[in-house]
């Protein structure tokens, strides 16, 4: 197919500008506060706004209130102050963890993931939980799995029907689960049908699938502002939890000899005393690093087929280049503007310990400081026309350090951050030479909330038009 973008333009990208100047970070005690302005809603509707129409609530705010906005959520009541401005940003990720530490102990994930998870930990604990993790996600770990990810890729879409609409993100999810469970199990190709891990996995992807109903977000608002699980939440963890526990057991009984996979490095772990982790401690763990490490990744790919499909240049451009072998860039560009155009994670928060200045205001210490993925992604001052989807921004030039967020930045940046570009690299490439996809519905997905992650609402439904000799 032809492409429509002219030539001159794929080798000479855009100037990417620079947000103006915006004073940010700690001042002194006696400093005056000055909050910002914000919507004046209950924090029930404001809630329900947020989760509904994330992209819109957010940008709308932007529109009306600028860089910083104060609003209401039902898990804070006395309020969160927001800011979209790279500057502010900046000054909250590069800041002493002791003055601006994360709030993930207080994040919707927390019933989910338990108190001893490396995501709802804070402080040292979080300092050495990442520095045990971290081997396994990257260098050649990652290389390890590269040759995987490409097999199960190929294995998925051979099995697509041919002329039938289809969620791509279930998909996405099949194929990524299988890719952590290699990376924290030690899982080549399909478990045993008898093993907890096979009941686990199979306990993992119906939970996920109960998640995009509707209803399911009344559940999470039952749960809004609780430490624990509180009741049908909790009976689903339960069972969830059951074969957890039985995975780790299996394994505290017959330890992998190699031990190159995760759980194999937390079995072996010992604290400042000597002692092990306790099973809660490695349950908190793996749920954490099976959930996050990949329904992220998944969605993000879901997102930029969603994406590619109502951008046929972009699209056109991408199987041109695919097919003809010369594609790196192009499929690193895509990627890159994907995640930005749609944060699969549309907001991370840090509480400030200081009085903080964020531009012309002034927010008390102790105040709840989010940082809008959606809003930073979206300035026209840094991105041009930027609800537009063009992968060309990022041809030649690296995404910004403060002005491209999806992985979150500083000491607490996504752990996963490099297996999850490496699988979509592989996934992407797969999947455009294999398939021409087309939207049944022309009209964009909308984006909604499941729990803290921005999903397309229908599951970024496609169709295969034709498949390709592999």
């Amino acid at each position: 197919m032809s492409v429509v973008t002219e030539p001159a333009a794929r080798e000479a990208p855009e100037a990417q500008p620079a947000a103006a100047p915006s004073p940010a970070g700690p001042v002194d005690p006696g400093t005056p506060i000055a909050l910002p302005p914000g919507p004046r809603l209950p924090s029930t509707l404001t809630g329900l706004r947020f989760a509904m129409r994330p992209m819109t609530f957010n940008l709308g705010n932007a529109r009306t209130y600028g860089d910083v906005w104060r609003l209401m959520l039902p898990t804070r009541r006395e309020g969160f102050v927001v800011t979209g401005h790279p500057d502010h940003v900046e000054s909250l990720l590069r800041a002493k963890p002791a003055d601006a530490p994360s709030l993930t102990g207080e994040s919707p994930l927390r019933p989910i993931l338990g108190p001893n998870s490396v995501l709802t930990s804070v402080g040292e604990r979080h300092m050495r939980q990442r520095k045990l993790l971290l081997p396994p996600f990257h260098g050649e770990a990652v290389a390890r799995y590269v040759e995987m990810i490409a097999e199960v890729a190929e294995q998925e879409i051979e099995a697509w029907p041919v002329g039938e609409a289809f969620a791509l993100a279930p998909r996405m999810q099949a194929v990524t689960l299988q890719v952590i469970m290699r990376g924290i199990f030690g899982i080549e190709g399909e478990p045993d049908p008898g093993s907890p891990e096979y009941r686990m996995r199979g306990t993992i992807r119906r939970l996920l699938s109960a998640s995009t109903h509707p209803l399911y977000q009344l559940l999470e608002l039952r749960n809004a502002g609780h430490r624990e699980p509180r009741g049908l939440l909790a009976r689903l963890l339960a069972i969830l939890d059951r074969h957890v526990y039985a995975v780790i057991a299996e394994r505290r009984a017959h330890p992998d000899p190699v031990g190159g996979d995760v759980l194999s490095l937390l079995l072996a772990a010992r604290d400042e005393d000597g002692q092990p982790l306790t099973d809660q401690e490695l349950r908190d763990e793996l749920m954490s690093l099976v959930l996050a490490g990949h329904e992220t990744t998944a969605n993000s790919l879901a997102w930029a087929f969603e994406r590619l499909l109502r951008t046929p240049p972009a699209y056109d451009r991408l199987r041109e280049e695919v097919r003809g072998g010369d594609c790196a860039d192009y499929v690193e560009a895509t990627i890159h503007e994907a995640m930005r155009n749609r944060p699969v994670i549309p907001m991370i928060v840090r509480m400030v310990k200081r009085p903080w200045r964020l531009g012309s205001y002034v927010v008390p210490a102790s105040t709840p400081v989010a940082m809008s993925i959606v809003v930073v992604h979206h300035r026209s001052d840094v991105y041009p026309q930027p609800a537009e989807f063009r992968p060309e921004r990022f041809l030649g030039r690296k995404p910004g350090t403060y002005t491209w967020i999806p992985f979150g930045g500083g000491i607490r940046r996504c752990l996963g951050a490099t297996l999850a570009m490496a699988e979509q690299r592989v996934v992407l490439d797969a999947i455009v030479r294999r398939a021409d996809l087309v939207a049944p519905d022309p009209a964009p997905e909308a984006p909604r909330m499941r729990n803290v992650t921005m999903i397309p609402s229908r599951g970024a439904t496609v169709v295969v038009a034709r498949r390709h000799a592999a």
